[in-house]
């Protein structure tokens, strides 16, 4: 039986494709574990907030809104929409958006486009999943159809805490009033917040009827 003299050459050759076969099945592994589904994003650290304590009724009286508030009409000519505004609350705008400020009170209108008409039963498994997802320790969620001066529309109330002051890094307990209009394409939601406690029913209801598309 004769023996076949395999040169140094060749072994060097075979070993060459051996190790560039391995290393193109440890590339396809890791391929392919870099196009596995990735695993759910975790809720953001707002809305896993605890809600801070509610100060005291003194403090929240403190953020009425005074009955003899003097009212100026505000219109948004590229949002083509208008309504009350307390006068000489801290405007801040944004396009289409605009918010108001003052004394840990805020009101705050946004636009965006929708295709239909929200109802109760809509916004409830739409906005409001959405708002528990992103807001800060939202709790107390109630969603309601109610008729307004411009028409119908979708009212959320609930509780939240407040983003924190830039300065002392305190938060408050807040409620609020989302009110949600439609018309033309265009969903204007508007927000009314105030601290637990305070009395601004009668002029959250004035601001939210004053809402009209022009």
């Amino acid at each position: 039986m004769k023996m076949i003299r395999v040169s140094k050459d060749i072994l060097i050759i075979v070993l060459a494709l051996c190790t560039f076969m391995l290393a193109g099945c440890g590339g396809a592994s890791s391929t392919l574990s870099s196009t596995q589904t990735p695993a759910p994003a975790s809720p953001s650290s707002a809305a896993t907030e605890q809600p801070v304590p509610v100060i005291s009724g003194t403090q929240a009286s403190g953020s009425d809104i005074p009955d003899t508030q003097v009212f100026v009409k505000y219109a948004s000519s590229s949002g083509k929409y208008q309504l009350d505004v307390p006068e000489g609350w801290a405007q801040t705008a944004n396009g289409t958006d605009v918010g108001f400020v003052n004394n840990l009170n805020a009101m705050q209108v946004t636009l965006t486009n929708a295709a239909a008409q929200p109802t109760a039963s809509s916004v409830r498994s739409d906005q409001t999943v959405t708002l528990q997802q992103a807001g800060r320790a939202v709790r107390d969620v109630k969603v309601q159809d109610i008729r307004l001066p411009e028409g119908p529309a979708v009212l959320i109330t609930y509780t939240s805490n407040s983003d924190p002051n830039p300065v002392t890094n305190k938060q408050v307990r807040l409620e609020n009033n989302r009110y949600l209009f439609f018309h033309n394409g265009q969903l204007a939601t508007l927000t009314l917040s105030a601290p637990v406690g305070a009395d601004n029913v009668d002029q959250w209801a004035r601001i939210a009827g004053s809402f009209k598309w022009v």
